[in-house]
């Protein structure tokens, strides 16, 4: 194990740097996935689309995604964590130029399939890096910092499209009858081609962070991985020891198939835990709160703008939440937070029940709603979302841990696909309250398998968490 002394030598300045460039994926993960809230409307009556289209247009992103992640396993594995960040890059800029100029809703669809496919690459990319480059003293907070640029992104994408429409709405003109169609006319363009300009800045900064020490080692590439080791470690001799930890862990491994590999019997059992750590907390109604929150307000009696209001406070706790985590995961550690924080949620989505059920009977305020669902997106910021990137990213052997993440991410995004299509439907069936029960009962599965499956991680490397397998 590596001592205090050791890691108080790090260049951890660098490794800050390289954690900014690699959660700039993160923060385009979140415009991508949020911008289209703003759009929906526009689009929707300037190509009369019907429910099923319009299903389809908000969801075709979501199917990109799993593609994505199923892809980058690949490319992780084969083409290395830099590249696959560049090709990620390169599909989020012709997304959003490509949606900005699109002369049909089969060309938008397409183009928002293309930047759905770059999601899902940097969900599994973007966080694997940092992992793999992560001091681990503070590997926690780093790979947090992926979590925390993506709420960025979300609010990002809220603004952008609030003051474009308000822009649109203004009076004003362009004398370019380009710039007239993308931000008065049809400013969803707008809207949709402003995460162009991210992509661009991604694609610029990616080229100057070296690839993941820990592939090199996997292909063989000693020296190189040696040269990376010693910029992080400012030591030679540590970078040297380092390097000798990480091949005597890969001995007998490097030349087998990643993906046979993680079916094995060695490997099975972290796979598993992974998946269902990844698919359950898609059950337990984040998505479904930051998906239709604004449906579930003002199904509550609240007007259209209260209840926009409502959402745009649920992204902020949201956000400052997550830079609360940056600072407490690594002291407090992983199992902890994710114990702390799941008995919020469940104690929160309980009372949202109730509120439901007989809220109006008791007379209580649509505030107690607003009151609930900050106090759960709160407790579900500081745990779950803090934490499920973090844990997937520590998790899985440096050998497999491409196809594993790719795997356990395509879980992750049909359990996101799948809340997405049954939140609708379940707020019919199961009524409001049942709904939010459901998703209270669903988080003790979710807390069984953190305290009896998962061990803590926090302050150990990579190879003492794939010793402890």
């Amino acid at each position: 194990m590596a001592n205090t002394s050791s890691m108080e030598n790090k260049n951890i300045g660098y490794v800050v740097f390289l954690t900014v460039v690699a959660a700039l994926g993160g923060f385009l993960f979140g415009y991508d996935t949020a911008v289209i809230s703003g759009t929906i409307e526009q689009v929707s009556a300037q190509f009369g689309l019907n429910a099923l289209q319009q299903g389809w247009y908000v969801g075709c992103a979501l199917v990109g995604s799993m593609g994505g992640v199923l892809l980058a396993g690949w490319c992780a594995d084969k083409l290395g964590r830099k590249i696959s960040l560049v090709v990620s890059a390169v599909l989020f800029a012709l997304s959003g130029i490509g949606c900005a100029v699109a002369g049909g809703i089969d060309a938008l669809v397409a183009y928002r399939i293309m930047g759905g496919i770059a999601i899902g690459m940097v969900s599994i990319i973007s966080p694997m890096y940092i992992s793999e480059i992560a001091v681990a003293k503070y590997r926690g907070r780093l790979v947090a910092m992926y979590q925390l640029a993506i709420t960025i992104g979300f609010m990002g994408a809220y603004l952008v499209n609030y003051y474009l429409l308000q822009g649109s709405l203004s009076g004003r003109h362009f004398q370019s009858p380009h710039l007239e169609l993308a931000f008065v006319t049809e400013v969803w363009r707008a809207m949709l081609g402003m995460e162009a300009l991210p992509a661009i800045l991604f694609l610029a900064v990616v080229f100057f962070i070296p690839e993941s020490p820990r592939w090199l080692l996997v292909r063989g590439r000693q020296q190189s991985a040696v040269r990376i080791l010693e910029k992080i470690n400012n030591s030679l001799q540590s970078a040297q020891a380092e390097a000798g930890e990480i091949i005597a862990q890969l001995a007998g491994q490097r030349a087998r198939n990643s993906y046979r590999l993680v079916f094995g019997a060695g490997y099975r059992k972290v796979l598993l835990i992974g998946v269902a750590i990844a698919i359950l907390g898609q059950f337990m109604g984040v998505n479904a709160v930051l998906y239709y929150g604004p449906t579930i307000f003002k199904n509550s009696g609240l007007s259209d703008g209260d209840s926009l209001f409502y959402q745009v406070l649920v992204g902020l706790v949201n956000m400052l939440t997550t830079v609360l985590a940056l600072f407490i995961i690594d002291r407090v550690g992983r199992k902890k937070l994710v114990y702390y924080g799941v008995s919020g949620m469940v104690l929160s989505l309980v009372c949202i029940g109730f509120f439901f059920w007989r809220g109006e009977a008791w007379h209580w305020p649509t505030t107690v709603l607003l009151v609930l669902f900050l106090f759960y997106v709160f407790c579900c910021a500081v745990s779950v979302s803090a934490v499920v990137f973090v844990l997937l990213s520590e998790l899985y052997p440096n050998a497999v841990r491409g196809a594993a993440m790719s795997i356990a991410g395509f879980s992750l995004w049909v359990g996101t696909y799948l809340i997405g299509q049954l939140t609708p439907w379940m707020l019919t069936a199961l009524t409001p309250a049942g709904t939010f029960w459901l998703f209270a009962g669903m988080c003790l599965p979710y807390l069984y398998i953190i305290w009896k499956m998962v061990p803590e991680t926090t302050g150990k490397s990579l190879e003492e968490i794939e010793k402890m397998w």
